[in-house]
């Protein structure tokens, strides 16, 4: 049984992505958006930051996170539980590797089609 208390890494953790093979560090109590803002590139969302927009979507591939409250107008709760979620609510409890996915796979990874 998970625990209800929050998990929080008491080091850094490495995040990779898939689409472009690059990595970055969250610190401990970081969102995973945190940590994939100082990749330094243009168009990361860093705005709304508290799950409303729905920009910062990613597939959690491996690893271990929890998650806060996100709208489900951008993540529906079946969605959840394959791993989808909003960067800005995840914070990763270890070492992930995540799929950039929405809006944000287009504008700011150029991700391949998915078919």
């Amino acid at each position: 049984m998970e625990s209800s208390k929050p998990l929080a890494p008491t080091r850094a953790v490495a995040v990779s992505l898939v689409e472009t093979g690059e990595s970055f560090q969250c610190l401990a109590g970081e969102t995973l958006l945190q940590g994939m803002a100082r990749l330094g590139r243009k168009g990361i969302p860093v705005g709304c930051l508290n799950g409303g927009c729905g920009i910062c979507k990613v597939h959690i591939v491996s690893g271990e996170y929890e998650c806060g409250a996100m709208s489900r107008a951008h993540v529906a709760e079946e969605d959840i539980c394959h791993g989808v979620v909003l960067a800005c609510r995840a914070r990763p409890r270890s070492d992930v590797q995540l799929k950039v996915v929405g809006k944000m796979c287009g504008s700011v990874f150029r991700c391949a089609k998915q078919a």
